[in-house]
């Protein structure tokens, strides 16, 4: 048995996150569902999603969509409560420095864009069809493997612009010193969140329930650490037709 909530994770919320797994391993015995007593933190993520001995993890829409579908059975999508955003919806903040004089991406053609993975549909697809469907280019790509990375990279000046998926961004100003040399120069359109995925054996009503209870049971200081507002239901024909450029 495995599990794993490493999509977003500082080291300042690992109680928090501990805590509501807690809650939803406790409440998945109850439906007869072994788990394992704690998460996975270290594991990389394919291997943890491609486990046959998988019970919850959360993955992001372009692998859900690409290779995970028809493998995995989707539990359903955190809300984070995102401005302009649908319930369960997140979009891409395009960031640049601070002190950056350029005010749109049309001027960043000469610009070395950051990216954290190819994979990522924050970080890559999403940004990429926004520019495509625009007509606009960028100069040089440099992969960072990580959006906090991506974030420190042109922060710190050895990248011009990344795509930061909102959610990362709110941790990244909370928590990182780099978001207070970076702004946001644009927006890309909402797209379904990452979604939270089950192997394909278990009973995923049991632990689409589990996991609504545990998330709505959280105290006011957890749910405020991890911005979870609640368990929304996004058909998977939903991700399927998110465009890709």
């Amino acid at each position: 048995m495995i599990a794993s909530l490493s999509m977003y994770d500082w080291p300042q919320m690992r109680g928090a996150i501990d805590r509501l797994w807690a809650d939803i391993r406790d409440r998945l015995y109850k439906h007869g569902i072994s788990a394992p007593s704690a998460l996975e933190y270290d594991d990389p993520f394919w291997p943890v999603w491609e486990s046959p001995d998988l019970v919850l993890s959360q993955t992001c829409g372009l692998p859900f969509r690409e290779k995970l579908a028809g493998r995995v059975q989707l539990v359903g999508t955190p809300n984070y409560g995102l401005r302009d955003c649908p319930p369960g919806y997140y979009r891409s903040a395009f960031v640049v420095r601070r002190r950056d004089p350029r005010t749109a991406l049309s001027e960043f053609s000469d610009a070395c864009f950051v990216y954290n993975d190819q994979m990522s549909q924050s970080g890559w697809a999403a940004p990429m069809a926004h520019l495509g469907t625009r007509g606009l280019s960028i100069g040089s790509m440099a992969k960072s493997g990580s959006h906090a990375v991506s974030a420190r990279e042109v922060a710190e000046g050895r990248g011009d612009v990344a795509a930061l998926d909102a959610v990362t961004w709110e941790f990244i100003k909370r928590y990182e010193d780099c978001a207070d040399n970076l702004r946001v120069l644009d927006w890309t359109e909402p797209t379904p969140g990452l979604p939270l995925i089950t192997g394909p054996e278990l009973e995923v009503e049991s632990i689409r329930r589990a996991v609504d209870a545990a998330i709505r049971g959280l105290d006011l200081h957890d749910r405020r650490q991890l911005r979870i507002e609640g368990l929304v239901t996004i058909p998977e024909q939903a991700y399927f037709a998110v465009e890709d450029l």
